[in-house]
């Protein structure tokens, strides 16, 4: 028997509408900017393994010699998903969405769990709520990655109105360093994300997008039969 349950909220599913291109445009902007000052590698001395990003990518998509236009839709952009990520935290402590939310000491040994799942190595299903270990960890970590994101972009914005920010950070390269490392998170994230949403099935997309989602649950129990009384148990009645 199938039954629809209400999953997400209205105002939960705004949020995550929003923030989805807001924090792809984010990104994208981003690598004009990086274009003009492009440092990053993974290596050792003279030794490359892997550049961010070759030249044949920017030439390829034409990124090149946009920093202007690329600094100008980060700013404005950064307004946006700021405002949306505090809205985003307030309505989740306001209306207890945070309970469901937040990981517990028992998410990290289920999230273990939920990858050998998800990896073919455990049958078991797994338990039947709003959001699993797994799930209650990725999310949290986006929220404090977005929260990291900002500061680490005003601190190399604003290196010498907000000097304290930019000196606990680490100085202006680290801060840098680390505003670029929290954007290979986002994308490595949106990857595992997209490719759980296309494994849990349209089932579970709806449910980001009307709110609800269709489960099994049970028929019924049939109610007991009504027993006819028996000759004996009728008491005959009193003689005058």
């Amino acid at each position: 028997m199938k039954q629809l349950v209400e999953k997400h909220p209205l105002a939960i599913r705004w949020f995550h509408w929003v923030n989805f291109p807001v924090l792809a445009l984010m990104i994208w902007s981003g690598i004009w900017i990086y274009w003009a000052n492009d440092v990053y590698r993974l290596g050792w001395g003279h030794t490359t393994l892997l550049k961010f990003f070759p030249k044949s990518f920017y030439q390829a998509f034409h990124i090149d010699h946009k920093l202007a236009q690329g600094m100008a839709w980060h700013f404005v952009l950064m307004w946006v998903f700021a405002l949306n990520g505090l809205l985003y935290v307030a309505y989740t402590l306001i209306s207890g969405e945070w309970r469901a939310l937040l990981p517990s000491r028992h998410s990290f040994a289920e999230a273990w769990q939920v990858v050998r799942h998800d990896l073919g190595l455990r049958q078991e299903p797994l338990p039947a709520r709003k959001f699993n270990g797994a799930q209650q960890i990725a999310y949290t970590a986006v929220i404090l990655m977005g929260a990291g994101s900002l500061l680490t972009g005003l601190a190399i914005y604003k290196p010498t109105q907000l000097a304290w920010l930019t000196t606990a950070l680490g100085g202006y390269e680290w801060a840098r360093a680390e505003h670029f490392i929290l954007t290979i998170g986002y994308v490595l994230f949106f990857v595992v994300h997209i490719a759980q949403v296309v494994r849990a099935g349209w089932n579970n997309f709806r449910a980001m997008l009307a709110g609800f989602e269709v489960v099994e649950v049970p028929p019924p129990a049939p109610l007991p039969a009504a027993q006819p009384a028996s000759a004996s148990s009728i008491t005959p009645p009193l003689s005058a």
